[in-house]
């Protein structure tokens, strides 16, 4: 996808947040739509609510040894938005997708730290395409008739463990660095069993990062989380109606698909029924 027409951010927005006379980077990854000037990160924030709400928690969230997480910048004015903009303090790493067991456990240490958090009530009403897409797999949205999505939802069971705020895109959004405890950024909560994170994770990995999907099972017990198996088909329906919500769901990606849909359904990662 060109992002050669993503917005950048302008000069008073720089000034806002404390970056003004640096020259802003687009940042690799994502959407192309991240921004690094000089120790200050901007990127376009989204529905305001959540990006003020993930802004506030994670100014005060205490970091561990197993994580840490990027700081919010706030404007002169102290707030934490701008023109449709948001900061954060620059970390350096890399992602690094095919180390999805340390990815999952980096994602355990950040649940642990959250867990004591409430839902925030934006959740029912954020109006993107992940959003909507989460929802829907789990039983508060329309699930559209799709041969795909069929064969996923006719295996859900009922998912009996405890909901918490998770981050539902951990893959790609943790930094290894030497010496420095990975870090957790680009925050996209749900309110989930944190397996459905682990289990996100995991099926990216398997899909677009070359995790043989024999793994799957393995990373279960890495994950060490209840119904690992139901999260998991729930984890690819929510990339399936992603992908379909967006435009990019077509014969040719139901068929990058089908090995990990058969797998999930026959149990090769452990059995469906509950």
């Amino acid at each position: 996808m060109s992002t050669s027409g993503a917005p950048r951010p302008s000069a008073a927005v720089l000034r806002t947040f404390g970056a003004a006379g640096q020259q802003p980077e687009r940042l690799p990854g994502g959407r192309g739509t991240t921004w690094r000037a000089g120790s200050v990160v901007l990127r376009p924030h989204g529905d305001v609510r959540e990006a003020r709400w993930r802004s506030d928690v994670l100014a005060r969230l205490e970091h561990t040894d197993a994580f840490r997480t990027p700081r919010p910048v706030p404007t002169h004015a102290g707030g934490w938005t701008t023109d449709g903009w948001e900061a954060w303090t620059w970390c350096a790493g890399a992602t690094a997708p095919d180390r999805v067991e340390d990815v999952i456990r980096v994602g355990a240490a950040f649940h642990r730290a959250v867990a004591g958090l409430g839902r925030p009530a934006f959740l029912d009403s954020v109006d993107d395409a992940w959003s909507r897409a989460d929802r829907a797999v789990w039983g508060t949205g329309p699930l559209p008739a799709d041969p795909t999505l069929d064969r996923l939802a006719a295996a859900f069971r009922p998912v009996r463990s405890p909901t918490q705020l998770v981050h539902r895109d951990l893959l790609g959004n943790v930094l290894f660095a030497p010496g420095e405890p990975p870090t957790v950024f680009d925050w996209a909560p749900s309110w989930r069993p944190v397996g459905y994170a682990a289990a996100i994770a995991a099926v990216d990995a398997v899909c677009w990062h070359g995790v043989e999907v024999e793994r799957l099972a393995a990373l279960g017990v890495v994950a060490d989380v209840p119904e690992w198996s139901q999260v998991l088909v729930r984890a690819l329906a929510f990339r399936v109606l992603t992908l379909q919500l967006l435009g990019g769901w077509d014969p040719d990606r139901a068929r990058h698909h089908g090995p990990v849909v058969d797998a999930l359904l026959s149990g090769a990662a452990g059995t469906l029924d509950a």
